[in-house]
């Protein structure tokens, strides 16, 4: 069976686009490619970028959410990642954070391990599956009119949504965050008026 996902979006122009104006958005990422993407879009202390935590982006995002509900919350991940963690799109529909968004950079394949085609780009659509979960709101998005639209909804608090962005299957240059988890955790916290642990 051949590969079936068919995306042709630029991901750092469509990451570049979700973060522009973000103001105090607080970001979480999947690790590998959607961390490079968000650090190449400008390091900021609202990131919180994950490392060798395959799977986890989403559940990180809802704990956020859960602890931050007056702020806004998005996990910029790949769709790789989210497969290695879907149950976390049925905690995220049954627990219903208002104030949180996942946007997944959905290329087809596994990124980190080769390139190889992932279950998605075999034509598992990861919006359709947070739909029967129960997300308040679900979209796939095909053209930067769409990602306009997605980063707009992001000011409103309306519900747990989640977008499948079709993107092209390509590996841009790395643009490494730190690497340093206590640096990202401390600045992370400090940010929220936190004292550093």
């Amino acid at each position: 069976m051949g590969a079936l996902n068919q995306g042709s979006l630029e991901r750092r122009a469509v990451v570049a686009r979700l973060l522009e104006g973000r103001k105090d958005l607080l970001v979480v990422t999947g690790l590998g490619s959607a961390a490079y993407d968000v650090m190449a879009a400008g390091d900021h202390d609202n990131n919180y970028y994950l490392w060798a935590a395959m799977g986890s982006a989403a559940m990180v995002g809802l704990g956020l959410a859960n602890a931050q509900p007056n702020k806004q919350v998005l996990v910029v991940t790949g769709d790789g990642e989210l497969l290695m963690g879907l149950g976390a799109l049925a905690t995220i529909a049954v627990q219903q954070p208002a104030n949180l968004a996942i946007a997944v950079l959905d290329n087809g394949h596994y990124g980190e391990t080769g390139m190889q085609v992932s279950h998605a780009g075999y034509g598992v659509d990861l919006h359709k599956v947070a739909a029967a979960c129960g997300f308040a709101s679900t979209v796939e998005i095909t053209g930067m009119d769409g990602v306009d639209a997605f980063r707009a909804s992001l000011a409103v608090q309306s519900g747990p949504r989640l977008a499948t962005i079709r993107i092209s299957a390509e590996e841009p240059p790395r643009v490494l965050p730190p690497r340093d988890g206590v640096h990202v955790k401390n600045r992370f916290r400090a940010a929220l008026g936190f004292n550093p642990i």
